[in-house]
């Protein structure tokens, strides 16, 4: 909890004021793969007026498969992108839970308001190498592209 309020309260007011970026959160993201997914997951629902834009790769929620919803700040109004990757050669339940999670922020927000992209590989493993191929696909899905009316993809 303090790692993620230290990333929201002061890295990025201090990278806001010393460099010229667009601060507001539709331009902000979170991202990480392994564990850095798992904490970007829980840095994104903490502070969703921060954070517009999540990627999520290989999220290690076999550490922790029950994410405290209730503790969270997200509410229906959070109008963000999800990008997930997983491979189904990581473990037997990593792709389950990544659809659990999809599923969950899907309910836990209003209708048409938040765009979630699953991006399953059946050959993928729990590797940097995969993550850096997939990396360009998520930052254009997620800061490039239009928003298409199918807010599930």
């Amino acid at each position: 909890k303090k790692y993620v309020r230290f990333l929201a309260d002061t890295l990025k007011p201090y990278i806001d004021s010393h460099y010229r970026t667009k601060p507001e959160s539709e331009h902000t993201g979170i991202g990480g793969s392994s564990l850095g997914g798992l904490i970007s997951i829980y840095a994104g629902l903490m502070y969703p007026e921060v954070y517009d834009k999540f990627m999520i790769f290989s999220q290690s929620l076999w550490v922790t498969h029950h994410i405290p919803w209730e503790l969270m700040d997200l509410n229906d109004e959070f109008t963000g992108r999800v990008y997930l990757y997983g491979g189904e050669q990581e473990s037997a339940t990593l792709v389950d839970r990544l659809k659990n999670y999809r599923d969950e922020l899907l309910e836990r927000t209003k209708p048409g308001n938040c765009a979630v992209k699953l991006e399953v590989d059946p050959n993928g493993q729990h590797n940097e190498a995969r993550w850096g191929q997939e990396f360009p696909n998520a930052i254009e899905w997620l800061f490039f592209e239009e928003p298409k009316n199918d807010k599930l993809v």
